[in-house]
């Protein structure tokens, strides 16, 4: 089984909510909600692929300083195996936008578990907590 390495975000605005994003329907997973980030390629660390994952996706500009590795995910999916560190980003440049068309809602630590999300993101909803 092939592990895909996917990086991770929970970007807290000053009043503690967290940014999730809903994938776009007629991805796999559609409908779900995440944190923002995405794949790893080849030869790239996760805070770069964050880094321009978050410009790509939410037009936002992120310094690696930023960035603080929180915890991370391993999930055995059906046909893959899923690694994802996630990182807590408290400062940005711009306003969040779903450049993709996907939708975004500012959610506070405790309300995580309304929003429904892939199997792999579910565990982290309580590191969040701890530190929120």
């Amino acid at each position: 089984m092939k592990t895909v390495l996917v990086a991770a975000v929970a970007l807290v605005d000053k009043d503690g909510r967290v940014l999730l994003a809903r994938r776009p329907a007629h991805k796999s997973m559609g409908g779900l909600w995440e944190f923002p980030g995405g794949k790893v390629e080849a030869g790239e660390r996760p805070e770069t692929a964050l880094i321009r994952e978050l410009k790509e996706e939410l037009g936002l500009d992120v310094a690696e300083s930023c960035l603080a590795p929180l915890t991370f995910a391993s999930h055995a999916y059906d046909d893959f195996h899923l690694l994802m560190p996630l990182y807590v980003c408290r400062r940005w440049q711009g306003q969040p936008a779903g450049l993709e068309g996907q939708e975004l809602a500012w959610v506070r630590p405790l309300k995580l578990r309304d929003y429904p999300m892939p199997p792999a993101d579910v565990p982290l909803i309580p590191h969040l907590i701890d530190l929120l």
